[in-house]
């Protein structure tokens, strides 16, 4: 039996063609879905690597801002340690407090000191360089030249005593006083004459000014 077709050719093609508009559609929006999709997925992956970098940004600011505030240490640290091995060098090894101390003990009542100075002396070089005798005392050498270069090595201190007494036989007693401390040695009087100290009332005191030096017994010549 033989099927006959009623529908009309351009019912059939219309048909057809709506069907194809209908697919053309479909393919269209699940194009633009996919478009939509990989929108959000790039743009959230974009917007994560914008982060990060920013984060690595701030790492890599705050790293080199360590690094140079470590390289600033690390010279003032350089720089205090150089200091320091300078004030080593130049030390003067001395107990002041105990030295001020032993003198006022051995001053008498009838002496007023009016100045105390320390001087650093290098040692003289009489005999030579002797390092291969055991020597406890090396020649004390600056590290660079001129007379106020710092004095570096073994130094001996030589102590300047000033004052007035009520008499000269003052004066010999304290020089006694000092050779007989285990403090100081070498004791020597620079100079010792009276004088006239201008009282009230028109009076004037007679007393005997002094000055006398020596040197602090703690080091040792071998």
């Amino acid at each position: 039996m033989r099927e006959i077709d009623f529908l009309p050719n351009w019912y059939t093609s219309g048909k057809r063609r709506q069907i194809g508009y209908r697919t053309q559609y479909v393919a269209l929006v699940g194009v633009f879905v996919v478009m939509m999709v990989w929108n959000f997925v790039t743009t959230r992956s974009i917007s994560k690597a914008a982060a990060e970098l920013t984060l690595q940004t701030a790492i890599q600011a705050e790293a080199e801002s360590a690094s140079r505030e470590f390289a600033a240490i690390k010279s003032e640290v350089t720089r205090l340690q150089n200091k320091v091995k300078s004030t080593e060098e130049i030390d003067s090894k001395i107990d002041v407090t105990s030295v001020l101390a032993e003198m006022s003990f051995l001053v008498g009542e009838k002496i007023v000191l009016n100045k105390v100075e320390f001087c650093a002396e290098k040692f003289a070089d009489k005999q030579g360089d002797r390092s291969d005798r055991g020597s406890a005392v090396r020649v004390a050498r600056a590290e660079s030249g001129g007379k106020d270069a710092p004095l570096v090595g073994d130094v001996r201190f030589k102590v300047v005593i000033g004052g007035v007494a009520a008499d000269a036989g003052d004066v010999a007693a304290l020089i006694c006083e000092l050779e007989d401390s285990p403090y100081f040695c070498q004791v020597y009087p620079s100079f010792s004459r009276n004088k006239k100290i201008r009282m009230g009332a028109g009076e004037d005191l007679q007393v005997s000014e002094f000055e006398i030096g020596c040197y602090l017994a703690n080091y040792r010549e071998g």
